[in-house]
């Protein structure tokens, strides 16, 4: 087996052994030789944590920062345990610390002393104390800032943007973000108590390891000198990894997302103002020729530098700047640059459905506060799908401030067609019988169909529920509604761009219908006019392969969109019936025939379109007629339906859309053989 194969499947098992023999270095010795062993590992890999933090372009890549932060600072501490024991116990603790000791100190031990201290100073005070605060920032903003992230990546999400596994992967990511600047504002309290331990290991090896030295016969200038570069060293090796590991925290949890490394970037911002190289410049080379007693050659080497950087720079970014301007002449003169639409195209564009809400609604639209309202926008999509065979476009959410705080409104390219209010503490409870008993609440109508209903409060829930209410909550309320209003302009939602999704979709297993009806026999657009009859009227068009395929029968007879939809409806007519819950024995109001005859002879057919010509008192009696009828239909507990001849069906159905929305509107022939047909009334006018 390969080596990395063994490392990669062992990896486990070595890091559990390692953290576990770092807890042991504490309570067991460490020979001298194995101690300048591990000094130099752990030097070695705090040089390899900063590096990889000056080359992450985003703090999630280097995600294991927080724990590594831990393991790394609870093996210094188990060295300073270590190297402490050896310098009280035998006055020598390897020949890493002891150079380092002697390399500091030099000839004169305090000064050497003095720098120590000063290095220490700087990583608890400037280093360790400033990456703990900007972790504790960047951690609170981090969580603030989730719930704006999700609503954004659900927007896109609605619009189309992105799929719905980018949208998986964009909310991980936010989550692993707030769950890493989270854990690094704990991680840096590791950094802040290494520190303090450091300094307190130092003042116990010098005082305590004097001590000793003075009670083994050493005289006083030996001890101070014997201790003093034995502490100082072991204070260094393991202080200047520390330092290390801190400025990497520090470079972390500063670094904002990326696409270079942190020196590319560093040398791209700073050289992007070539203006402000050569002023700096200037300074430099006036203080060296101008300021008496200053050393010249420092100063106007720097200006050199700087100004050959500067000139370099500006050089370079007008090169670029009449290149990209060279560009941009050859591909559109200044003549058509005026006229061209591309600059404005993304103003005139206008989303399909739109559901924006009042900032007091935002929360059941936030998944991390609760809601689920976006949840259930998708799944509308979904429940389309099945009823109508629609395929809906993403439905964009967004908020509204302009709107009230529990208001929302439901638009459709643009223009609202909906719009309610809703108490999101609240249940809307609402009586389907008319019989429950009385309970508090704020009066209201259910939005999506007009009821009286109530909004009770989640004390008062279970009350109304034992009373006989049905109640739901403000998200289904919404979601109820914004359905409804779908069903209700589905029809509107279907152009000819998702008649060719569908028609592309059907080709792909029955290609023989759909290369014989479209375009042979009649264009997109025909069969879109079809399909939309079917929808204005609640048909579901699911079933399109036998619509095709009656649309192929008859397409070569005739191209009138309502002809060709009755002959459609006939053919769908035992799943409409189904559509419709008519089954057993049915009620149905007719119109008497020569009332029939009547509107057939008004029927005139044009170039723009096929329409009716009654007079207005007779089309006022006859509807008003009708609605008599159907509500005593509908008083015996069953769906009104009126059921007329196929010729005249599309006609009586437009009359008495507008005055009863809901009546259902059948031809002879679409009605199920197995139905049994009772008549409930017949319209004379």
């Amino acid at each position: 087996m390969p080596r990395a194969t063994l490392w990669s499947k062992y990896s486990d098992v070595l890091f559990a052994v390692a953290v576990v023999a770092v807890v042991a270095m504490m309570v067991i010795r460490v020979p001298p030789v194995v101690l300048d062993f591990l000094l130099a590992f752990n030097l070695a890999m705090s040089m390899v944590i900063v590096l990889v933090a000056i080359y992450t372009t985003e703090p999630l890549e280097f995600s294991i920062f927080p724990t590594l932060l831990l393991i790394t600072t609870l093996f210094r501490l188990a060295l300073n345990v270590s190297s402490t024991r050896l310098i009280l116990l035998d006055g020598f603790a390897g020949h890493v610390i002891e150079s380092f000791g002697r390399f500091v100190l030099g000839s004169n031990p305090v000064v050497g002393f003095i720098v120590f201290l000063i290095l220490v100073v700087v990583q608890f005070v400037v280093i360790t104390r400033g990456a703990e605060r900007v972790s504790e920032v960047a951690a609170r903003f981090t969580l603030d800032a989730m719930p704006g992230k999700q609503m954004a990546i659900d927007a896109d999400l609605n619009a189309g943007l992105i799929t719905e596994q980018e949208a998986r992967e964009r909310r991980k990511a936010i989550q692993r973000e707030a769950d890493f600047y989270g854990a690094m504002d704990g991680a840096s309290k590791f950094v802040k108590g290494d520190a303090i331990a450091g300094l307190v290991i130092v003042a116990v090896n010098l005082i305590g390891g004097f001590i000793i030295g003075m009670t083994q016969g050493m005289s006083f200038q030996e001890a101070l000198q014997s201790y003093s570069i034995l502490t100082v060293g072991d204070g260094l090796v393991t202080q200047l990894p520390a330092l290390l590991v801190s400025t990497a925290a520090g470079i972390v949890v500063t670094r904002a997302a990326s696409e270079t490394n942190l020196g590319q970037d560093v040398l791209a911002q700073l050289g992007r103002q070539p203006r402000a190289l050569l002023i700096t410049a200037g300074m430099l080379g006036a203080l060296g020729l101008l300021v008496p007693g200053l050393p010249p050659l420092p100063f106007l080497a720097l200006a050199a530098v700087l100004g050959g950087v500067g000139v370099s720079v500006s050089r370079a970014a007008r090169a670029r700047a009449e290149a990209e301007a060279q560009q941009q002449a050859a591909q559109v003169s200044p003549a058509d640059e005026a006229r061209r639409p591309e600059a404005v195209l993304q103003l005139i564009q206008v989303d399909p459905l739109e559901l924006e809400l009042g900032y007091g609604l935002l929360p059941l639209a936030d998944p991390s506060m609760g809601g689920d309202l976006m949840d259930r926008v998708m799944m509308i999509r979904r429940q389309i799908a099945l009823e109508l065979g629609l395929v809906l476009p993403y439905i964009r959410v967004r908020d509204n401030m302009a709107l009230r705080p529990n208001q929302y409104v439901v638009k459709l390219k643009g223009v609202e067609i909906g719009q309610g209010e809703v108490l999101p503490d609240h249940y809307l409870a609402m009586d389907p019988s008319g019989t429950a008993e009385p309970i508090p609440g704020i009066e209201t109508r259910e939005p999506a169909f007009g009821l009286p209903a109530l909004w009770v409060s989640a004390a008062d829930r279970e009350r109304a529920e034992m009373a006989g209410y049905t109640v739901v909550d403000a998200a289904s309320v919404i979601a109820t509604h914004l359905t409804e209003l779908v069903r209700r302009h589905a029809h509107e939602l279907l152009g000819r761009q998702e008649t060719k999704a569908l028609v592309d979709k059907v080709k792909e297993t029955h290609p023989a219908v759909v290369e014989e009806l479209v375009p042979k026999t009649l264009t997109l657009g025909e069969v879109q006019k079809v399909l939309q009859n079917l929808l204005r009227e609640g048909v579901s068009i699911r079933d399109l392969v036998t619509i095709f395929e009656i649309l192929a029968d008859y397409g070569a007879v005739t191209r009138d969109p309502d002809v060709l939809t009755e002959h459609v409806r006939a053919g769908l007519g035992r799943a409409i019936c189904r559509q419709f819950g008519l089954q057993g024995r049915v009620r149905v109001i007719t119109l008497h025939p020569e009332l029939e005859q009547r509107i057939s002879q008004a029927v005139e057919r044009q170039a723009g379109g096929t329409y009716l010509s009654l007079e207005p008192e007779t089309v006022h009696r006859l509807v008003g007629e009708i609605a008599r009828l159907a509500q005593e239909v509908a008083a015996g507990g069953q769906t009104p339906v009126v059921v007329t001849a196929p010729a005249i069906r599309p006609y009586v159905k437009r009359l008495t859309e507008r005055a009863i929305p809901r009546l259902v509107v059948l031809s002879w022939n679409e009605l199920d053989p197995d139905l049994e047909v009772e008549a409930a009334g017949m319209v004379t006018v």
